[in-house]
């Protein structure tokens, strides 16, 4: 594990993370005023320790394509949605926060209306995560505690759907957010995408719904 005065030093290659300790809440901002926020690395802080990871072609490729699920499935199905991409979520109470691959607030999507938002308040309905330089193990804690109800992640190839249950997540057979939508289905799409291009896949949902 790295120190925080080591943080300068690092360049990290797409689809790698690294951990380092920050051991209080206020070791970890000075560790966010560090990396600045313009840049394309993602964090996660609990436990005292803060990942930080760099997404590769894939990773933004996946992310962005399950994003497009998400804004396209409630398009056609009429639900009003707000995409906040990967914006930092903190919970200076518990001492924790992470930024996600992607999240939208759907069924409190008026949460996210206007630009002068406070996120704070109420967790996302649905968060993206796209596991392929981390572990997202380590992220899933934070989720609950933040109180995400449900996270489409992808890991070893598949996606699954997990819903919030008690302290952690258990898979799902269907979506909460979009109740009729199961996690096949969204291999099912995913997989559109390796012989052709996003709007295929887009095709393909509007298809479902329709």
């Amino acid at each position: 594990m790295l120190g925080v005065t080591s943080l300068r030093q690092i360049t990290l290659v797409p689809d790698s993370a690294m951990v380092m300790a920050a051991p209080s809440w206020a070791a970890y901002q000075h560790l966010l005023l560090d990396l600045g926020d313009n840049r394309p690395s993602r964090i996660a802080y609990a436990g005292g320790e803060l990942e930080v990871r760099m997404p590769g072609v894939l990773h933004e490729l996946l992310s962005r394509v399950l994003a497009a699920i998400v804004a396209t499935l409630a398009d056609e199905l009429g639900l009003e949605f707000n995409d906040f991409g990967s914006v930092r979520l903190e919970h200076p109470t518990s001492q924790n926060a992470v930024e996600p691959d992607g999240c939208f607030y759907l069924q409190n999507a008026q949460q996210g209306q206007g630009f002068a938002v406070d996120i704070s308040a109420i967790a996302p309905d649905l968060v993206i995560e796209v596991d392929i330089a981390s572990r997202s193990q380590r992220r899933l804690p934070i989720y609950a505690a933040l109180g995400v109800p449900e996270i489409w992640l992808y890991r070893q190839e598949r996606l699954e759907i997990l819903r919030r249950v008690g302290e952690g997540y258990e898979p799902q057979g269907n979506s909460v957010a979009f109740p009729g939508v199961s996690a096949r289905q969204l291999n099912q799409w995913l997989g559109l995408r390796q012989t052709g291009t996003d709007l295929t896949v887009i095709r393909a949902v509007r298809q479902f719904c329709r």
